[in-house]
């Protein structure tokens, strides 16, 4: 049976599941940057990177409406912004745990020292239920979030609601390669990552929480066919240092 969306232990409604998401998430904040990095020997920097360079025709054009939604702490917004031209519009930079936006907030809202350079604003909402009009957006990208909304099926209709036809998505997300180094991947994964996690953060769920998510979110063949169900064209995934993570791409049809 497909996945629906992020299950945290004790949730037992979407309701349930996006409160426990926001708790935790708003609970680590403050390590979460040091944690991200020495967990990934900070390959999650060149992850978001290549992300952003994937939409730099997008970025490119200053009138460009952008999305970062589930930004955290924002370095998916900071790479994105490297991107942007002078005098450009603002990136909107979303996330609804506040404790994470705010320590965004802190990295991004530097962007804004000087009339014409780039930033971002910041914008306390849920993926779900996104304060935006229909068709307003040219982009939508949002990294390692997706997998803890409540409903991937509700997200994915809300992304395309708020694009415009022709609008492009990007998801980035973990996924687990297979062969020997998905094996030997499992067992960092699973086993040692919590521990790391658990000795750094001083609790054990959140990153037990974390190879959960993992394991609960669809495969990327189940993740494209669910993009194309929600009326979404063009949709491939591409893998990201030997399959760990990966980006999903998509765009809005186009009104024929």
């Amino acid at each position: 049976m497909p996945a629906t969306g992020a299950k945290p232990q004790g949730a037992t409604t979407e309701a349930d599941a996006a409160q426990a998401v926001r708790q935790m998430f708003d609970s680590i904040a403050p390590r979460y940057d040091l944690l991200n990095h020495v967990l990934s020997a900070n390959i999650d920097r060149l992850w978001w990177r290549r992300t952003a360079h994937r939409f730099r025709p997008i970025l490119a054009d200053p009138n460009a409406a952008v999305l970062d939604i589930c930004c955290g702490t924002g370095d998916m917004t900071m790479a994105l912004l490297k991107l942007r031209p002078r005098n450009s519009q603002p990136i909107f930079a979303a996330d609804f745990a506040r404790a994470m936006l705010t320590r965004g907030t802190l990295k991004f809202g530097a962007e804004s020292r000087g009339a014409d350079k780039p930033y971002a604003i910041p914008l306390e909402a849920d993926a779900l239920h996104l304060p935006l009009k229909d068709a307003s957006l040219d982009l939508v990208v949002t990294a390692f979030g997706f997998r803890n909304l409540a409903n991937y099926e509700s997200g994915l209709r809300e992304f395309h609601r708020v694009l415009k036809p022709g609008g492009r998505l990007g998801i980035l997300e973990f996924s687990e390669p297979g062969g020997r180094l998905g094996k030997a991947y499992a067992v960092y994964f699973r086993r040692v990552l919590p521990t790391i996690g658990r000795l750094v953060y001083g609790k054990q769920g959140p990153y037990n929480y974390l190879p959960t998510s993992v394991d609960n979110f669809p495969p990327p063949p189940q993740m494209l066919a669910l993009m194309q169900s929600t009326g979404f064209a063009q949709c491939t995934w591409k893998a990201y240092t030997f399959g760990i993570a990966g980006l999903y791409t998509a765009a809005r049809s186009p009104v024929v």
